[in-house]
């Protein structure tokens, strides 16, 4: 039994990086029970660390602090929730490419046990352009709410 192989991730853009895919490759472990599995794609621009803890302390919370929705406030979470709910990309999207980082494994929706459609969807698995658009679409729903952004630099 072998250690649990760590994942690794090279760029190839140029000679040295694809002298190293060779190497990783001529010396990773064969292993029939436990096969290793490698991945050639175009690289994924990640969506960023800053873009969503703005989200959560900026439109969200602005949101949750001043949208009243039949007289009522809600959650940062709730609303967060609502939103993925109408802004998240949708599977059949003709631009699914850009806007999630891997078509082939995001779902916005699933079928449940029951038959009912569950949201499975996350904004974690959008694009950098895919949040950006979908952060935008979350901020013109709280401006027709009457939120005041305080994010804002002022014009």
């Amino acid at each position: 039994m072998r250690d649990k192989y760590p994942t690794k991730t090279v760029r190839l853009i140029g000679e040295v990086q694809r002298k190293h895919i060779e190497a990783i490759i001529a010396n990773a472990p064969i292993d029939s029970a436990h096969p290793l599995e490698f991945v050639l794609r175009e690289e994924v621009k990640q969506r960023k660390l800053d873009q969503n803890a703005l989200y959560w302390a900026g439109p969200l919370k602005d949101i949750s602090d001043q949208a009243y929705v039949e007289g009522r406030t809600y959650s940062p979470e709730v609303w967060a929730e609502h939103f993925k709910e109408l802004y998240l990309v949708e599977d059949d999207d003709p631009e699914l490419v850009l806007l999630v980082k891997d078509p082939l494994a995001y779902n916005k929706w699933t079928i449940g046990p029951s038959g009912k459609r569950i949201l499975t969807g996350s904004t974690t698995q959008l694009s950098i352009r895919g949040f950006a658009l979908y952060l935008q679409q979350v901020e013109l729903h709280g401006e027709s709410l009457g939120v005041m952004f305080h994010t804002r630099k002022s014009e």
